[in-house]
C-alpha cells in the first residue's frame, strides 16, 4: 500500500517507492528551472528491506508513491538458526522472519520486538524487551 505525493514535499527521512521498494530518503536537491525545463529534484534514498543506495531525478511536480509503513509489534517464540518465529501482539499471527545480523545475539524466546512491514515486505527493526 501506498499514497501518492509530489516531490516538492518530500524532505529527508521521509520514505520513497524507488523500483518496488520502499526507500528512505537521506538527501534531496533541487535544481533551478531551466530555459525549456521545470525544476528538478534528485533524490538519494536508502531501501528499508535491502539497504541500497538508490539515486533518481524527478520534475518537482511529478508524482511519486509513498509507502505506507505499518510499524507492529511481534514476540519471540523460537530462535532457528538464521530465523526467528514471531507472533504478532494485535492479531496473534504467526509468522518467520530472517534475523538482522546486528540484532543475532539479542534475540530468544519471550523478547518483544519491533517489525515494519510494507509493500508486502516484512523486517525486524528492533529489540524492545
Amino acid at each position: 500500500m501506498w499514497t501518492d505525493v509530489e516531490v516538492r514535499s518530500l524532505k529527508p527521512n521521509r520514505y520513497i517507492v524507488i523500483d518496488d521498494e520502499p526507500c528512505k530518503i537521506v538527501e534531496i536537491t533541487t535544481s533551478k528551472p531551466g530555459k525549456h525545463g521545470e525544476a528538478k529534484a534528485r533524490i538519494v534514498a536508502i531501501g528499508v528491506f535491502d539497504g541500497q543506495k538508490r539515486t533518481v531525478v524527478y520534475p518537482v511536480k511529478h508524482k511519486v508513491r509513498s509507502p505506507i509503513i505499518d510499524k507492529r509489534q511481534a514476540q519471540v517464540l523460537a530462535v532457528m538458526g538464521d530465523e526467528v518465529q514471531l507472533m504478532d501482539l494485535e492479531n496473534y499471527e504467526t509468522f518467520e522472519l530472517p534475523i538482522p545480523e546486528e540484532l543475532r545475539d539479542q534475540l530468544e524466546p519471550g523478547k518483544e520486538v519491533e517489525y515494519w512491514e510494507a509493500m508486502g515486505k516484512r523486517k525486524i527493526m528492533r529489540v524492545l524487551s
